[in-house]
């Protein structure tokens, strides 16, 4: 992204749906400013504690939604979405970036796999344990807006920014047990709400299942896939 964009240490960035800032931090130190957005306070509250912790003063951290772009957020060279674009009203945020964005800048949509769409004995264990506190009408591991049947590429072809570029990149991402009951609350998923009184149990059965195995066991390989869209 840094090469592609140009980032030279000015321009602005804007990270949607940013989470604890997995993207805006690590390009912050590019780009003249960075403006993290999302609609879940706790999560910016990480994302402020991760920016302190790391000394990076660039960043302001917004409490706000997609839809209600485009506020009044400005321009930006680099508009930075990952884990989040499916959740999105995509053709209305698409057609409000379309007036945000710098004619030399563009879009980044980064996905990678998910943790519960099982595929080591681990990880279906994860899922199993969390089938049998939720039932069969919660199953995380299939859970996704409607509208993200039709791909984002579809998506963005009908858009201002049709030129569009993939990137793939696979490596090798340990877990522990306390990243993964964390990674599992911080989801679109409203786990903890849905646990209620049960959390506890949940963790702790959890625990114990996971604990029957040894850290070296508890590796994912993770396909993170980039698109990058521009006007042209």
């Amino acid at each position: 992204m840094v090469r592609r964009f140009r980032l030279d240490g000015t321009g602005r960035l804007l990270d949607l749906g940013c989470g604890t800032g997995q993207l805006a931090l690590p390009l912050a130190r590019h780009v003249g400013e960075a403006v993290g957005v999302d609609p879940e306070a706790e999560m910016l509250q990480e994302a402020a504690a991760q920016a302190r912790a790391a000394g990076i003063t660039n960043v302001t951290w917004t409490l706000d939604r997609s839809g209600d772009l485009p506020g009044n957020f400005g321009r930006f060279r680099l508009v930075t979405m990952g884990r989040s674009f499916h959740w999105m009203d995509r053709d209305q945020v698409l057609a409000a970036l379309a007036g945000m964005v710098t004619d030399d800048g563009g879009l980044v949509i980064v996905g990678d796999s998910c943790l519960v769409q099982a595929s080591t004995p681990w990880q279906r264990m994860v899922d199993a344990v969390q089938q049998r506190f939720l039932g069969p009408d919660h199953n995380p591991s299939h859970a996704a807006p409607t509208q993200a049947a039709e791909g984002p590429e579809s998506v963005l072809a009908r858009s201002a920014f049709q030129h569009v570029e993939r990137f793939t990149y696979e490596f090798s991402r340990r877990w522990t047990i306390e990243r993964i009951i964390g990674y599992l609350y911080s989801t679109s998923i409203p786990l903890r709400h849905l646990l209620g009184d049960q959390r506890s149990a949940f963790e702790h059965t959890l625990t114990d299942a996971l604990q029957e195995l040894s850290d070296a066991d508890l590796v994912e390989a993770v396909t993170v896939g980039a698109l990058i869209a521009t006007r042209t």
